[in-house]
């Protein structure tokens, strides 16, 4: 029996074929990205970019997927390829061990992709991720803020330009406009973030608090819509 036979009773057999040859480019293999990664793998998607500059963390394994005893120290490119072919062997998984940011994005061939995912953290390299893919025709989505929030069910699937409340929202509206950037399918949540004591990590940046449940929602909804409209298109 197929590994996909209860996938091919919902997306029916041309639509599991059609996503086999979709490919999709995911920016950001953290509490969100790593679990796009897992459930489009599962949904039988076979080729994918991945980029992501970072290794595992121990402070990684409270909510990323990747993350465990045995990967901390380990590039998160090549921790999510091995992951992927464990599930799938037949996957074709380009790896980009880099941030994202507008210096590099020349780098990157948009119009191979059926579907951008954005789960990277600078504002910087968010902006310039849509924008290429808007140029190039291509179906984004981004993820907004999933730090210092307790309720994942606040979650909603929006364009960027009805959402309130979230502060990444907020910026990237702005940010967007400027650009004559008219439409953006983000995942976000209204829920207030929770105020918490500044930690900086290596003493560089300040992170936010965060747990299990609620970045992994976010990526699995983000894999629902790509899968959905992957299989509409």
């Amino acid at each position: 029996m197929s590994k996909f036979v209860r996938s091919e009773m919902l997306f029916t057999k041309a639509g599991l074929e059609k996503l086999k040859n979709k490919k999709v480019a995911i920016f950001g293999l953290g509490g969100v990205g790593g679990y796009v990664l897992e459930a489009l793998v599962r949904s039988g998607i076979e080729n994918f970019d991945l980029i992501d500059n970072d290794v595992v963390s121990e402070s990684n394994i409270n909510r990323q997927i990747l993350a465990t005893i045995f990967t901390v120290g380990k590039d998160k490119v090549e921790v999510a390829k091995e992951r992927a072919l464990s599930i799938n062997e037949k996957c074709k998984i380009n790896t980009y061990k880099t941030f994202f940011l507008p210096e590099n994005s020349h780098e990157f061939d948009f119009s191979k992709y059926d579907y951008v995912v954005d789960c990277i953290d600078t504002v910087t390299g968010k902006i310039e991720l849509v924008v290429k893919a808007n140029n190039e025709g291509c179906s984004v989505i981004s993820s907004m803020g999933t730090g210092n929030k307790m309720n994942p069910c606040m979650f909603e699937v929006s364009d960027i330009y009805k959402t309130s409340v979230c502060p990444l929202a907020k910026v990237m509206r702005k940010e967007l406009k400027e650009r004559n950037i008219k439409k953006l399918k983000v995942v976000y949540s209204k829920e207030e973030p929770i105020k918490v004591e500044t930690i900086k990590e290596d003493g560089k940046r300040a992170i936010p608090g965060s747990n299990a449940f609620t970045p992994s929602v976010a990526g699995l909804i983000i894999a629902s819509e790509v899968v959905k409209d992957l299989l509409r298109s």
